[in-house]
């Protein structure tokens, strides 16, 4: 399923306030922040030069996230830099004067973290990454997690030290009792989705991911021509659709927001029009994409800046991975966990149908970029899938 984007929005300049949270200036400072974290690195982007053939286009371009800060995923970028941004805002406070990321392990700063607690629901990628937010300050973290994310998923949480809470029902039900239990304790909320009257948290969540656009630019020969990117709530594919658009200005990429057909939350509201929670059925194996509502930050910037939304479905997301862990010809393999290579799995499904390839302008002279969005957060989910171990998928790839 594809639906071109006909809201009344579309196209229409980003708010100041998100354009100012996505932009230039503010993904320096993404990277300035980074550059004080232990075991920083840029990600890579990996050239698919014989897929790209196959698929009909010059040129496939993946920005591989999988071992971002260790964490084995882009939300390594989120919800830890949220959680520093708010620790030193209120050190600011506290202390009345300015507080430089620089002073983030000093005495004083530590003092203040040590009486903080963040909350957050999460189905595992952005629960870890509050967690090594929280253990970097030396603050605490309470983490809720829903009846569908696996105990290794939760474990690897855990190991940062954070108070982990299971919540029956699905993602949603355990963003609104994280909701509940923070307000109630006076925990501060460190959310990667948003609702009326809580905006600037998951904004600095998105900020975050902003500096993985601004190395992909840097890295890639040419600006992609069209961009596929799976959602969740929309926060990944709201930062780098808006990080493009106003890095590229008129040059902007056709950009497509990629769902999973069992949880197609921005593709409905796309064909409402406005913000729509669809209901739950079946769950999906692209378990980090199993939300039922969107961000309304990340819709409010997808309406103008996204061109097209698409539904995969459970076959695509196992085929990619497989692909990707076997590639032919010269390519080199990839770990993709089951969200991991969602987009790739839109951008194939788009390829191999004649009026996808015209309504998204797909041809010969097409540069894409993907983001593979997690590695093999839950190994022994990927060998049950894959066939093969992260390990063994990775040995073929240095080979």
């Amino acid at each position: 399923m594809l639906i071109l984007n006909n809201t009344s929005d579309y196209r229409s300049a980003l708010e100041p306030g998100d354009a100012e949270m996505l932009g230039l200036t503010a993904a320096e400072d993404v990277e300035r922040h980074l550059s004080f974290r232990d075991h920083h690195a840029e990600t890579p982007l990996i050239s698919l030069p014989a897929l790209a053939a196959q698929a009909g286009v010059a040129a496939i371009h993946v920005k591989d996230e999988g071992k971002r800060l260790g964490l084995g995923s882009f939300k390594a970028l989120g919800g830890a830099y949220a959680v520093i941004c708010l620790v030193l805002e209120e050190a600011q406070r506290r202390l009345r004067r300015r507080v430089d990321m620089a002073e983030l392990r000093s005495p004083d700063v530590r003092r203040i973290a040590e009486t903080m607690t963040f909350a957050c629901a999460t189905d595992g990628n952005h629960g870890r990454s509050v967690a090594q937010g929280t253990s970097l300050v030396g603050a605490r973290a309470a983490i809720f997690v829903h009846a569908g994310v696996s105990d290794e998923r939760v474990a690897a949480i855990a190991r940062f030290g954070a108070e982990m809470i299971r919540v029956a029902g699905s993602y949603d039900d355990s963003v609104k009792e994280a909701a509940c239990v923070a307000s109630a304790r006076d925990w501060t909320i460190v959310s990667d989705t948003s609702w009326p009257g809580y905006e600037r948290i998951p904004g600095l969540v998105m900020q975050g991911y902003t500096a993985l656009v601004r190395e992909a630019l840097r890295q890639m020969p040419a600006p992609p021509t069209h961009v596929f990117i799976q959602s969740g709530v929309g926060g990944i594919a709201a930062a780098v659709a808006s990080h493009l658009a106003i890095a590229l200005g008129d040059r902007r990429p056709v950009f497509t927001v990629v769902d999973p057909a069992r949880a197609a939350c921005l593709v409905e509201t796309a064909r409402a029009g406005h913000p729509v929670a669809v209901p739950h059925g079946q769950p999906t194996v692209m378990a980090m994409l199993e939300c039922y509502e969107p961000s309304l930050v990340a819709w409010r910037i997808l309406s103008r800046v996204a061109d097209a939304f698409m539904t995969v479905d459970e076959d695509d997301a196992v085929a990619v991975m497989r692909r990707l862990a076997a590639p032919h010809g010269t390519d080199p393999a990839v770990v993709a966990g089951e969200s991991g290579g969602v987009g790739l799995a839109g951008l194939l499904k788009a390829a191999a149908d004649p009026e996808m390839r015209s309504a998204l302008s797909l041809n010969a002279e097409s540069r894409i970029f993907l983001v593979n969005t997690e590695g093999a957060t839950d190994p022994g989910k990927y060998q049950e899938i894959v066939g093969r171990s992260p390990d063994e998928v990775e040995s073929r790839g240095a080979a």
